[in-house]
């Protein structure tokens, strides 16, 4: 099921405690007119209106919004996981806890193939946090699979390449996620059957490998283009 909308509103017309799974990647708030580059070319750091800050009322209230209606509609044992920068993941991390969900993991994507730097005078970025938590108690973690990956105890530092260029064929999207990154999340904390939520849905990636991996998939997403790209590609 697609939605086509603000998730928040959505979010509130869906049954409580229902979601199996959730992942997150909402704006980081780096659409701030700087440069960076991109396939060895000076572009724009802009995503577009729904990154930047001033289009928002309240940031931090948001937030607050997205993640509680996130919590209660995340079944008891259901799980979340919401990626971010040190710009927007610190305000995540304590609206997270103030709502009540309780963090498991902070896994580091860490890329292999991140972009230069423009500007001479840090150290490059090459890397996003993941924040991994539960509603309650309990949860489901598939330690077996995730120890089959490379017959060892999975870490919570994950080495893989950003967005190949044939996932994107249906259109791009400034912050599209890589399909592997997906695949290991919801393997780890579903199983087939499962539903699981996105509620930045982008270019489709979290329902496109929900359904190739047999789960049930609910997809929000405001922006009509990235709308269109998301259907086109779980079509």
């Amino acid at each position: 099921m697609l939605y086509l909308g603000d998730c928040i509103e959505i979010m509130k017309k869906l049954e409580r405690n229902k979601i199996d799974l959730i992942f997150a990647d909402p704006p980081y708030f780096l659409s701030n007119d700087g440069k960076s580059i991109r396939s060895g070319k000076v572009v724009s750091v802009n995503k577009g209106d729904w990154d930047k800050k001033d289009n928002y009322e309240n940031v931090d209230s948001f937030t607050y919004n997205w993640l509680k209606e996130c919590h209660r509609i995340l079944k008891y044992d259901g799980t979340i996981w919401v990626s971010g920068t040190h710009h927007n993941v610190f305000d995540i991390e304590r609206n997270m806890k103030k709502i009540g969900f309780n963090i498991i993991n902070i896994v580091i994507w860490h890329k292999s193939d991140p972009p230069p730097l423009i500007y001479k005078n840090k150290f490059r970025f090459s890397y996003e946090f993941i924040i991994w938590a539960k509603k309650g108690s309990k949860h489901y973690f598939n330690y077996d699979e995730m120890y089959g990956v490379n017959n060892q105890e999975m870490e919570d530092v994950w080495l893989m390449d950003a967005v190949q260029m044939s996932e994107k064929k249906h259109g791009y999207h400034p912050t599209q996620k890589p399909e592997k990154l997906l695949e290991r999340i919801i393997k780890a904390s579903s199983k087939e059957g499962d539903i699981v939520l996105d509620p930045f849905l982008g270019s489709g990636t979290t329902c496109y490998v929900a359904k190739r991996l047999n789960r049930k998939y609910i997809g929000i997403e405001k922006e009509e283009k990235y709308f269109n790209i998301a259907i086109k590609r779980i079509k």
